[in-house]
């Protein structure tokens, strides 16, 4: 039998193992040094990558690239930055012990680096374990089932980002704008700015001087400094257990031609496959807002017993408002038909938000508890209703009702929107709200909804917030 290395319990190396290995090497030197060369590395000085934020796929995605890219020491380093001080509850503790017994692979390890016995001892109830400190042996506080390898984990944001050279930002957006605040101060003495990879989909909606959407790249610009070409976007249909156990998955990163192409190259595995793409923040607002429509759509599994019907209908009328939106929003909304159905469709089938609703649904969640779950972390989608159903409120957004023949904010158009809003913001509508919204009689066919949009004349790239240089 033999270890993730190729080598045989017998202390043999497997020759073919050894042969693969010496051949992904070399594909991976190539790709290093080609964006070693893009960034002005000198010879002797390893290319730093960081990880800031250590949820399930900030800490997938530092794992990844550590699985392809750790054996180049020399030329490639990598660390993933978290807060300290977060505790390892009991029950958890005790199904890490549970997880680490299941694998022999993690058990030989464990035992290896002499890291066993205080799993042994949190297990007990003897002492107890942090999420930093986890970390460090391979297990996400929010994914414990699926052990990742070994990564360097660094507390101080400082020492962690300071003379970083690409940075991953795996913050909930709530997050960003705090942190990257500190990030810039750190960066105020640099000569030459870092590459940032944001995976965040939270959005932010601001009303002045006219009511648009802020991003979380436009977040990081914002608070650092860095020139906009240098902050890219990756997203995708991806669940993050998934994507580390090898199920084939593909994102794609946005941004600037300077950086996106060789950053697709470099990220790219035979199993995840990254496409580039110049719209950086259309793609960006779409992956925020499909994390609203996820939370419903658990809720009405829920309620209606997991009805393969019912889960159409709400599909059907969900596609039909994100589409309704995508047009206010993007200039060229079709290119995204693809692109936000599939990543619309993982999330409302296994993604966070969709257990979130469902949660609720089942009254085993109070909304009262607040978005920031354990074992799961935030929940993007809460704040993205609220975002959403700010900008979509404003008179001074109206259009045209389709019946009324009136204009009127376009949120009136939007009654999933509007009933998540109720239930979760304003917290004075139960979750049964939502099969309401469905159940209207005087709903119009979600066709009408599409039908109009193709007919709207509006300004599009007023409501999201485009970096002023970002060199798309």
């Amino acid at each position: 039998m033999a270890d993730d290395c190729g080598v045989s319990s017998n202390g043999y190396l497997n020759h073919e193992a050894a042969k693969k290995a010496a051949h992904v090497a070399g594909f991976g030197e190539e790709r290093v040094a080609e964006l070693r060369s893009l960034l002005g590395k000198l010879d002797g000085d390893a290319l730093r990558i960081v990880g800031v934020g250590a949820g399930a796929w900030g800490s997938v995605f530092i794992a990844l690239l550590q699985d392809a890219y750790g054996a180049l020491r020399d030329s490639v380093q990598m660390r993933i930055w978290r807060r300290g001080g977060k505790e390892v509850d009991k029950p958890t503790a005790e199904h890490l012990f549970e997880v680490i017994n299941s694998r022999e692979d993690v058990l030989r390890r464990l035992i290896r680096k002499c890291a066993y016995l205080k799993y042994v001892e949190a297990r007990l109830g003897d002492r107890t374990l942090y999420a930093d400190e986890i970390l460090r042996d391979g297990f996400c506080l929010n994914m414990i089932d699926t052990p990742l390898c070994p990564l360097k984990v660094v507390t101080n944001l400082q020492e962690a980002v300071w003379d970083a050279d690409i940075v991953v930002n795996a913050l909930p957006s709530t997050e960003i704008r705090p942190v990257f605040q500190q990030i810039g101060r750190f960066w105020r003495e640099r000569r030459t700015m870092p590459v940032i990879i944001s995976l965040a989909k939270g959005v932010e909606a601001a009303l002045q001087p006219i009511p648009h959407i802020i991003t979380p790249t436009q977040m990081i610009v914002d608070t650092t400094g860095v020139p906009a070409e240098n902050v890219l976007y990756l997203g995708g249909p991806n669940i993050a257990a998934e994507v580390y156990h090898r199920e084939y998955a593909n994102a794609r990163i946005c941004g600037s031609e300077k950086w996106r192409k060789p950053l697709a190259h470099f990220l790219r595995q035979p199993h995840f496959v990254v496409w580039d793409n110049s719209d950086l923040t259309t793609h960006e607002v779409m992956g925020g807002l499909k994390n609203v429509y996820a939370i419903g759509a658990g809720m009405v599994g829920a309620l209606t017993n997991e009805s393969a019907t019912s889960k159409a209908v709400y599909f059907a009328h969900c596609t039909s408002e994100m589409i309704y939106i995508t047009h206010l929003l993007a200039e060229q909304p079709e290119r995204l038909a693809g692109p936000l159905l599939a990543d619309t469709y993982v999330t409302l089938l296994k993604g966070r938000n969709a257990w979130y609703g469902e949660k609720l649904a089942k009254g085993e969640l109070k909304i009262e508890m607040g978005d920031n779950i354990s074992g799961k972390g935030m929940i993007q989608g809460v704040s993205a209703v609220e975002a959403f159903h700010e900008l979509l409120r404003q008179p001074s957004l109206s259009v045209m009702h389709p019946e009324l023949n009136k204009p009127v904010a376009p949120v009136e158009l939007c009654p999933i929107l509007r009933a998540l809003y109720k239930i979760l913001i304003q917290r004075n509508a139960p979750p049964t709200a939502i099969l309401q919204a469905l159940r209207d009689e005087n709903m119009y066919d979600p066709r009408h909804r599409i039908e109009m949009d193709e007919v709207m004349d509006y300004n599009s790239q007023s409501m999201i917030s485009y970096p002023s240089s970002n060199g798309l």
